[in-house]
């Protein structure tokens, strides 16, 4: 399977991924896979799986939509926006914009899937108490540029 065929499968999957449907996500993932994004780094298929069964649990009705995929020298790049809400307090509405960096073995498993997405700024800002401390937090790398 080439790497192409490999990212469509898993894009796939990706946008169609519910309860019910993560066994296919997994079974294109290689046992050793490493997942990464802004708050958890995993190893193995176990834990890849945890990560998407965490989501379900916290967040209702998630949904990704791939708006763009590139293939660079040793990866596959999925631009993608995520959306959903929180479950539980707060009922925050999720509108995340971010990229995932896809890694494909020789049989066309996924050996590593790292997400890049801003979670300061599109989710911790949004968020009751923490939102106060992290925008605060924001301002100071901000350009402040003359009026």
């Amino acid at each position: 399977m080439t790497n192409m065929n490999a990212a469509d499968a898993y894009r796939y999957a990706f946008e169609h991924l519910t309860p019910d449907t993560l066994d296919n996500l997994v079974a294109l993932a290689a046992a050793d896979i490493v997942f990464a994004d802004p708050f958890n780094t995993v190893h193995g298929k176990d834990g890849f799986r945890q990560i998407f069964a965490h989501m379900f649990t916290t967040c209702d009705d998630p949904r990704f939509v791939v708006s763009d995929m590139a293939a660079g020298n040793h990866a596959i790049y999925m631009r993608w926006t995520m959306t959903g809400q929180i479950s539980g307090y707060p009922k925050q509405v999720l509108h995340l914009d971010g990229m995932s960096e896809i890694h494909f073995n020789d049989d066309g498993l996924v050996t590593k899937h790292i997400d890049h997405w801003d979670s300061a700024s599109q989710l911790l800002q949004t968020l009751p108490y923490i939102g106060w401390i992290t925008r605060r937090i924001l301002r100071l790398f901000r350009l402040k540029t003359p009026k």
